[in-house]
C-alpha cells in the first residue's frame, strides 16, 4: 500500500513566494504533492484553506493549512525535521536573518514594481532607490554574515528568501528592456548568479522564457524585437 502524501503545497508556478516554499522543502529532503492554481478562476480549496488573504501559497500538513511564505518557512523549519535546519542555531543570528530576510521582502519586490510600471525620470528615481535598498541590504548583511555574499553553494532560510525572487532579475529586466547598472551592487548580483547555479535553484526557478512571456502579459508592455 502506497504512502499518502502529508505535504501539499498549493501554488502558481510563476510566484516567487510558492518557489521560496518548494525550495524549503527540496532542502529538508521532503515529499510533496503540487497543486497548480489558477489565479484568474481561484479553486474552493484555496478560498477555504485560506479564506483571509485568498492567495497562493498554502502549505497543507495532515491536512491543516499554513499561509504566508515566511511563516510557511518557519513551519516547515520547526515542525518537518527532516534535513537540514534553515534558520541558524544562535539566537542572534537567528534574529538577524528573519530582519534581513523582512527587509529584502518589504523592499525588493515593490521596488522592482516600481521600476517596471514607470517610465522617463519616474523611472530613473524608481531605479536610484532599488539600488539604494540593495545597497543597504548588502551592507547589513556582510556586517552580519560576514561570509555570506561569497557562499555560493549552502542553501539557508535568507538564501531561499532573497534567491527565490532575486534570481529572476533578467527575467524582470527583460520583460521591460530596462538597462540596469549592475556595477552599484556588483557583490549582490554576484552572489545572486551564483546561487542561481546551486542545482536545487536551478531546477525550481521557473523557465526564463516562461516568467518574461507572463511577466509581460500581467504589466502590458511589449519586449523589444
Amino acid at each position: 500500500m502506497s504512502k499518502i502524501c502529508e505535504v501539499k503545497l498549493v501554488r502558481a508556478w510563476f510566484s516567487s513566494y510558492c518557489t521560496r516554499v518548494e525550495l524549503a522543502l527540496k532542502v529538508k529532503g521532503i515529499s510533496y504533492e503540487c497543486i497548480e492554481e489558477d489565479l484568474r478562476n481561484k479553486s474552493d480549496l484555496l478560498l477555504k484553506q485560506n479564506p483571509v488573504h485568498k492567495k497562493v501559497p498554502v502549505l497543507l500538513h495532515n491536512g491543516n493549512a499554513i499561509s504566508e511564505s515566511l511563516i510557511i518557512l518557519e513551519y516547515i523549519d520547526e515542525c518537518l525535521k527532516d534535513g537540514p535546519t534553515l534558520l541558524p542555531c544562535d539566537p542572534y543570528q537567528r534574529a538577524q536573518v528573519r530582519f534581513w530576510a523582512n527587509y529584502f521582502d518589504q523592499k525588493y519586490m515593490s521596488g522592482m514594481i516600481k521600476i517596471l510600471v514607470t517610465s522617463g525620470s519616474e523611472r530613473d528615481n524608481a531605479m536610484e532607490e532599488f539600488c539604494e535598498m540593495l545597497r543597504v541590504f548588502e551592507e547589513g548583511i556582510s556586517k552580519h554574515f560576514s561570509t555570506l555574499l561569497c557562499s555560493k553553494d549552502s542553501i539557508g532560510f535568507l538564501e531561499i528568501v532573497v534567491g527565490s525572487t532575486g534570481c529572476n532579475y533578467r527575467a524582470f529586466f527583460e520583460a521591460v528592456g530596462v538597462d540596469y547598472p549592475f556595477e552599484k551592487n556588483h557583490k549582490y548580483f554576484s552572489w545572486i548568479d551564483g546561487l542561481r547555479e546551486c542545482p536545487l535553484m536551478k531546477e525550481t526557478l521557473p523557465p526564463h522564457e516562461k516568467l518574461v512571456a507572463k511577466i509581460t502579459e500581467k504589466f502590458n508592455f511589449q519586449t523589444e524585437s
